[in-house]
């Protein structure tokens, strides 16, 4: 079934079978509605990528039809690619106020905002985009202003829940809209698309004010300087540790550019209240008294450049962590990031700090903004959907919110567990998944979008692994003989010096190479060098059992 003026289709650019670089398309003929754009930080195997984010080539070929990207909640995960979605697709964004603020941040970075139209909503907020109605819910989640959406078309009402929780005393009184979840179930529901981040947890999500009793606590018993580490985005947890250092009498220092950044934009909006005189600049927390000092860091989950690998490191300019201060890691690791927080413990314990990590649970000093699974059941028995679409989670995730579907009452076959780019397309009410669209990751390495591929990739990783090997010979123009070299250098293979005889040898077996070329009369630049690299290339490996990358370069004069 090809879309048409009649088809709803539903599908993901990014999110499925993964956790982050999120992006999700409601169209309805030809009216495309866009929801999130995150980005995604390469795993160890991305050799020198900065950013993954998705694959916008559908959305490039059909953007006279695209409406409107609709940002749920301000998470990278749901934002970090809308810089570049803007340089190629110049499309209004709806968002909350909060929201709003750090998409400007990152506009702004990019200087886009002349040619950007952001436009504030809200839950209130109702908006018709072509054929498509638009309304909107508010959820909890660990980040303030956070929205479900309902699409309102003519084949029925399709809800995107956004990231969230229940969470019936949240920190920053922000409740969310049970009862409109409720009347928008029974007004009917033909799709629901819905996260897994959770499901596979059992209960419910514990409340984000459980974390604040245990700061406190924790405030109330450091002798010395307090440094709490967590996600810049998690503004209720900076209001907490705000509210503990207020209890304690502590002046509050802000490291790392990502958390001034969001706190700022906290402060400007009204989502963060912070009494005047208390933020102070790194360079004061050594001219107070330790026990009156506390300090707010990025880095919770191990990233080498964050303000907390540096403090671990002793290599933070203007603070240094002493014997007797206290370090709280008030976020849980990111699935891949163990061994990079690990080794940040390791040198916190080193340098005498105590340190209170570990999982939420153990320690008090994280919940997880991502409903359970009696959370994901609750939102499930509000919606009553016909068709379940799970979302934002890997396979395992998808499948056992499938289960969790299936047991409050949505019909076995009418979850699609689909993959980015599948599409499920609704005619006349029935939905069906026969189709794809190109769907991936693209790249972002530096001032590069895009233009990095599996083939550089592969070549970033040989030189990893094996280093390399270049060989410059020079050539006479007239009788092709060798006029001087071969000159061989290498990086990341072998030390020179210790290889002395290893490498008189390459430099013989390309003179004979080269000679036996000209016998043969065989003068072509590309012949001889794949002949050096094949007969360097394995006598190479024979003798070390290893693939550098071998370079020749032929001078001719």
């Amino acid at each position: 079934m090809q879309n048409n003026e009649n088809t709803l289709s539903i599908f993901a650019l990014g999110g499925i079978n993964e956790i982050g670089k999120n992006m999700y398309v409601v169209q309805y003929g030809d009216d495309i509605i866009v929801v999130d754009c995150g980005g995604k930080f390469p795993d160890e195997s991305l050799l020198g990528i900065d950013l993954i984010i998705p694959d916008l080539t559908y959305l490039e070929e059909n953007q006279e039809k695209i409406r409107a990207l609709i940002v749920t909640h301000g998470h990278e995960d749901h934002i970090g690619g809308v810089p570049y979605f803007l340089k190629k697709l110049n499309v209004p964004i709806y968002a909350t106020q909060f929201t709003l603020g750090l998409i400007e941040l990152k506009v702004d970075e990019h200087r886009l905002k002349r040619d950007t139209k952001l436009i504030p909503i809200d839950s209130e907020s109702k908006l018709e985009l072509g054929e498509i109605g638009v309304s909107f819910f508010r959820v909890s989640h660990s980040i303030p202003d956070c929205l479900g959406i309902v699409f309102h078309t003519p084949e029925g009402n399709v809800v995107h829940t956004g990231d969230f929780k229940f969470d019936l005393t949240p920190a920053n009184n922000q409740f969310a809209d049970i009862h409109k979840m409720a009347d928008i179930g029974s007004k009917g529901v033909l799709a629901l698309i819905s996260e897994s981040t959770n499901a596979e947890r059992t209960g419910l999500s514990p409340s984000e004010q459980m974390v604040g009793h245990h700061m406190e606590e924790a405030f109330i018993d450091a002798p010395g300087k307090i440094i709490v580490s967590t996600f810049a985005s998690n503004v209720n947890r900076v209001q907490q540790v705000v509210q503990a250092a207020i209890k304690t009498n502590r002046k509050l220092a802000l490291l790392g550019r990502s958390m001034v950044n969001v706190v700022s934009v906290a402060i400007e909006r009204g989502y963060l209240d912070v009494p005047e005189g208390m933020l102070i600049e790194a360079m004061e927390v050594d001219q107070l008294a330790p026990e009156k000092v506390a300090i707010l860091c990025t880095g919770s989950q191990g990233e080498p450049m964050a303000a907390l690998a540096r403090l671990a490191s002793g290599n933070y300019r203007d603070v240094a962590i002493y014997p007797g201060d206290t370090v709280i890691l008030a976020a849980s690791p990111i699935p891949g990031n163990e061994k990079d927080v690990s080794r940040i413990i390791d040198n916190l314990f080193q340098l005498g700090a105590k340190v209170i990590y570990g999982s939420g649970s153990t320690t008090g000093m994280h919940v997880s903004g991502h409903g359970y699974q009696e959370d994901l059941k609750l939102m499930l028995t509000f919606m009553k959907p016909t068709y379940f679409i799970p979302i934002h989670g890997e396979y395992r995730m998808l499948h056992h919110h499938r289960l969790l579907a299936e047991a409050i009452g949505v019909e076995k076959g009418n979850t699609f567990i689909i993959k980015n780019g599948d599409v499920v397309d609704i005619e006349n009410g029935v939905a069906r998944q026969t189709r794809r669209i190109p769907a991936g990751d693209t790249y972002v390495d530096g001032m590069g979008v895009g233009d990095i591929g599996e083939i550089v990739l592969r070549d970033r990783r040989q030189l990893s692994e094996d280093g390399m090997l270049v060989i410059v010979v020079t050539i006479s123009k007239t009788d092709r003989k060798i006029i001087s070299g071969p000159d061989t250098i290498t990086r990341g293979f072998v030390y020179a010096r210790n290889s002395d005889e290893l490498l008189k040898e390459v430099n013989r077996l390309v003179k004979k190479t080269v000679t036996d070329l000209q016998e043969e009369n065989r003068h072509q630049w590309n012949v001889m060098k794949q002949s050096i690299k094949k007969s360097v290339g394995q006598y190479l490996y024979n003798q070390t059992k290893r693939k550098p990358m071998i370079l020749p370069i032929i001078i001719e004069i």
